[in-house]
């Protein structure tokens, strides 16, 4: 036998329940999914991707002859140093040549090179690194 006091217990518990039911669902479609979220943290401001470009003032000199390596950087800090390295029996090593980046991300470095033969080089600042260009010594 189900007495008064029962029956209105389960038709509060009922009635609670759907409420709930209804106020989630609200709820669920006020707030974006964790999904939407994502790009809205992403557009926050990202810096550059750091990127360095090199290039010899010439393809050709003689031993310990002056010639300049130039290029721009972007993603990098203004004064950041960038180094001269080159590709000695398979590994990059820096050499006794580097410089201050500009204002404007742009650097001017002079080289002398006395290996002779094709010498591999490039310039680096930090883990950022310009695609490898040659210089040959005569």
């Amino acid at each position: 036998m189900v007495s008064k006091r029962r029956s209105l217990r389960i038709a509060v518990v009922g009635v609670l329940g759907a409420a709930s039911l209804a106020l989630a669902g609200t709820a669920m479609a006020a707030t974006p999914a964790t999904d939407t979220a994502t790009p809205v943290v992403a557009q926050k401001a990202v810096p550059a991707k750091a990127d360095i470009t090199a290039k010899p003032s010439v393809s050709s000199v003689r031993a310990w002859q002056l010639f300049r390596v130039t290029g721009r950087t972007t993603g990098l800090k203004a004064g950041s140093k960038v180094t001269l390295q080159q590709k000695q029996h398979g590994k990059w090593v820096s050499l006794p040549a580097s410089t201050n980046l500009s204002r404007d991300g742009s650097y001017s470095l002079g080289v002398k090179l006395g290996l002779k033969g094709k010498n591999d080089l490039r310039i680096v600042s930090g883990t950022t690194a310009s695609p490898a260009f040659n210089v040959t010594v005569r």
